[in-house]
C-alpha cells in the first residue's frame, strides 16, 4: 500500500498576509488533519527568505477565521 495522502486547502489564490513578531507571512496551504500552516516568509526589504510550517496555533486569530471559517 502507498503512503497516505495528505489533505491540504490551497490558500495561495486568497492573498491572506499576517506579521508574527516583526516577520512577514503570506500562507500557501493549510493542513486540516495535522493543523499546520505552510507559510512563506518575507524579511524587512520583502525578499522571500523561505517557506516554513506554522503550527495553527501560533497564528493570529483574525487569519484564523479567515483559514477556518466555521
Amino acid at each position: 500500500m502507498g503512503k497516505k495522502q495528505k489533505k491540504s486547502v490551497e490558500l495561495s489564490d486568497k492573498k491572506i498576509s499576517f506579521n508574527i513578531e516583526k516577520r512577514f507571512f503570506k500562507a500557501i496551504r493549510y493542513y486540516p488533519t495535522s493543523m499546520n500552516l505552510d507559510a512563506m516568509e518575507f524579511d524587512e526589504d520583502g525578499k522571500k527568505v523561505g517557506v516554513v510550517s506554522l503550527a495553527f496555533a501560533h497564528i493570529p486569530k483574525e487569519v484564523k477565521k479567515m483559514i477556518k471559517p466555521n
